[in-house]
């Protein structure tokens, strides 16, 4: 059912951006961009250049992210194993035997 959601959600958003554009591709705007300012730039052309900078800045923000709570998890990882390399129980000598009880025994 969630697939059929998700295809059927990605259908209509390529729809409503096509209406989009077919709507506003006549519209022409000034794009001022603060050290450059760009005149008669389609509607469309800023409103998809916009979400595809917007998708792309989310991008290096998640890749960053994500960076960073791996090495966290790689630092608590390690940490673990020390503790855990740390932890010996010496009172199971009946499930290790040594070299003496093995000696022993083929006697």
């Amino acid at each position: 059912m969630s697939r059929i959601a998700g295809a059927a959600g990605v259908i209509l958003l390529l729809v409503l951006a096509m209406v989009f554009a077919a709507l506003n591709g006549g519209h022409r705007v000034t794009l001022d961009l603060g050290w450059i300012t760009l005149y008669r730039v389609p509607v469309t052309f800023v409103a998809f250049g916009g979400l595809f900078l917007g998708m792309l800045v989310m991008l290096i923000a998640g890749v960053h992210t994500d960076l960073r709570v791996r090495n966290i998890l790689r630092e608590r990882l390690a940490e673990e194993d020390r503790e855990e390399k740390g932890r010996v129980d010496t009172t199971q000598h009946d499930l290790f035997p040594t070299d003496e009880d093995q000696q022993e025994s083929a006697y």
